[in-house]
């Protein structure tokens, strides 16, 4: 330090930018960072991130067949997050779409739609 040579570092003057990971087990905290730092994510956030993409697909599809199995996809991706983590069935997940999908496929069919 007394040559000058940490001087030019970049971030110098900056505040640092901590990571609040005390939401994290303590078991689990430097796994997490080293999977972070090699730009992976945890499975829950990949399950996450998957039911985020099935629901947004899922906007898009016309066809009934196809979305209900994307719905199907989707509560079992639900389903496999809720297994996943350790907190009251009270807090999990709800499934989506396939009440309602059902609802609308035999209300269609009474009527002779498709």
């Amino acid at each position: 330090m007394a040559q000058g040579e940490f001087d030019n570092l970049p971030g110098k003057g900056e505040p640092l930018h901590l990571e609040d990971d005390s939401h994290l087990p303590a078991d689990l905290r430097i796994a997490y960072k080293i999977l972070k730092n090699a730009d992976c994510l945890p499975p829950e956030l990949q399950l996450r991130k998957d039911i985020q993409t099935t629901e947004e697909l899922l906007a898009g599809i016309k066809d009934t067949q196809e979305k209900y199995r994307q719905m199907k996809k989707l509560n079992y991706l639900i389903m496999k997050l809720n297994m996943m983590r350790r907190v009251s069935p009270l807090l999990e997940e709800d499934q989506r779409y396939y009440p309602k999908v059902l609802e609308r496929i035999s209300g269609t069919e009474r009527h002779g739609e498709k």
